[in-house]
């Protein structure tokens, strides 16, 4: 047999025989070696025997399993696509060419055919069997997170720290409007909203600042602020840095205010009567201020101390401005100015004084107590001279219409009882009216409102006292 074989394998081919050699690859790159050929061609011609025919079945299951193992690991390493740039085309009786885009299994020929991640992956899969989750925390970010099913929830407002460069804008305004209402509590409530960090001590400086420039009210205002603050948002230490910085500061102050040495000596008194600064605020400048405008306020707030025994309140450091005075204090002060007045005749010494009262409110008291005054007066000198001090105020606004019709009309409500004390009142306060008219300083209208006092004519003496129509 195997003789037969090798002349199988030697003898030509037959012409019309099937062959592959005008096709072929190679010798090098043939898939089928020459006694294969032979056995092929034996097939043909129907001379093979059972046992030829079973070796060469077995050879071509043994070169299939050889070809699949070889496509196998050549579609791992190899590229996904050709020369050209397009995408190699699979075998499509290799398992490998054909591509399932669900097929759960590893794609690289190398798994043991189990699916991916052991069945716990994929689309609409909840996890491998058995498997158990730990309680996670709810996150915010989460599509499904359900704020209103978190429990009791805590915010906390976050303010930003005020920036030096803007804490005088944001201080200003407060002041100035604390200057018109008077409230501390409503200035603490501003002030809380606001982070001033460690700036806090600026507010008191910039408050100092504007009461210099400021009226006695002002300065009376801003002792009472600074005294309601500390403890609740500033600290003693907060207030010596903002009277330190405001010594250090005086050289470019007296430029605006001159009497500001004196005045920061009466702030600096106050506050330590007031337990805003320490008791051993002066101390710490002994020997060490080289600043002659620091030193005449320190030396000032020192002098007020000694005066006031048991460190008893210093309230009239500033005096009682505007409206916090009792009415007969105000009252007393503006007949001492009509008195000086009709002394000196000084009409701008007069206008200071009333305008140092800061009781714009309150100066149809000043015309009340004029009119009272002149008909109370003996001559005309004291006529003359009031309606010159009311044509001076009523000329330079210092007095308004309704303040100047308010005084006269109370004069006129109260002339019966006056009368009853200057029985001529009647036809002097009727001269002194005509004279104001003359001078622009009342109106028509209040002229003649002025009450007149008419004469009781009897019919006779028998007449039972009738009088007569």
């Amino acid at each position: 047999m195997a003789t037969e074989v090798k002349s199988w394998s030697a003898a030509p081919q037959a012409e019309g025989m099937f062959s592959t050699d005008d096709n072929a690859a190679p010798p090098a790159t043939r898939p089928y070696s020459d006694d294969e050929d032979a056995l092929n061609e034996a097939e043909v011609n129907g001379n093979w025997t059972p046992q030829e025919k079973a070796l060469h079945e077995a050879r071509l299951k043994a070169k299939a399993k050889r070809r699949l193992r070889k496509s196998s690991s050549r579609n791992s390493t190899s590229e996904s696509f050709s020369e050209s740039g397009e995408p190699a085309a699979g075998d499509p009786h290799s398992p490998k060419g054909k591509v399932a885009t669900n097929d759960r299994k590893s794609r690289t020929g190398k798994g043991r055919g189990l699916p991916k991640k052991g069945g716990a992956g994929g689309k609409g899969v909840w996890g491998a069997a058995g498997m158990v989750y730990e309680i996670e925390e709810p996150d915010a970010r989460d599509p499904n997170y359900d704020e209103s099913a978190q429990g009791d929830t805590v915010y906390e407002t976050v303010v930003p720290e005020v920036d030096e460069r803007e804490l005088e804008k944001m201080v200003n305004p407060i002041v100035q409007e604390y200057f018109e209402h008077g409230d501390t509590k409503e200035v603490e409530m501003l002030l809380k909203e606001l982070n001033l960090g460690l700036h806090k001590f600026e507010f008191s400086s910039q408050a100092l600042s504007l009461s210099l420039e400021g009226k006695a009210s002002h300065r009376e205002l801003t002792s009472r602020l600074l005294s309601d603050l500390t403890g609740k948002l500033l600290s003693q230490s907060d207030m010596a840095r903002a009277f330190d910085k405001m010594l250090k500061e005086l050289p470019d102050l007296i430029l605006d205010t001159p009497e500001a040495p004196q005045m920061l000596g009466q702030f600096i008194a106050r506050a330590i009567a007031d337990h805003v600064l320490p008791m051993s605020f002066l101390d710490c400048y002994k020997g060490k201020v080289d600043c002659d405008h620091a030193r005449v306020a320190l030396d000032r707030a020192a002098v007020l101390l000694t005066m006031k025994r048991e460190m008893v309140r210093l309230d009239n450091v500033w005096g009682v401005g505007g409206g916090l005075r009792p009415v007969k204090h105000l009252v007393r002060e503006m007949n001492l100015l009509l008195k000086e007045y009709l002394v000196s005749g000084d009409v701008l010494e007069a206008e200071r004084c009333l305008r140092d009262l800061e009781v714009p409110h309150f100066h149809h008291e000043l015309v009340y107590e004029a009119v009272v005054m002149v008909l109370e007066s003996k001559g005309d000198t004291a006529s003359h001279v009031m309606i010159k001090l009311l044509q001076s105020f009523w000329k330079t606004g210092l007095i308004t219409v309704d303040q100047m019709n308010r005084g006269f009309q109370r004069v006129y409500d109260e002339l019966p009882e006056i009368s009853l004390d200057v029985p001529h009142a009647h036809s002097i306060m009727e001269s002194f009216v005509d004279l104001c008219y003359q001078e622009s300083v009342i109106t028509k209208q209040l002229r003649d409102a002025c009450p007149s006092r008419g004469r009781k004519r009897f019919v006779s003496e028998g007449d039972g006292g009738l009088i007569k129509n």
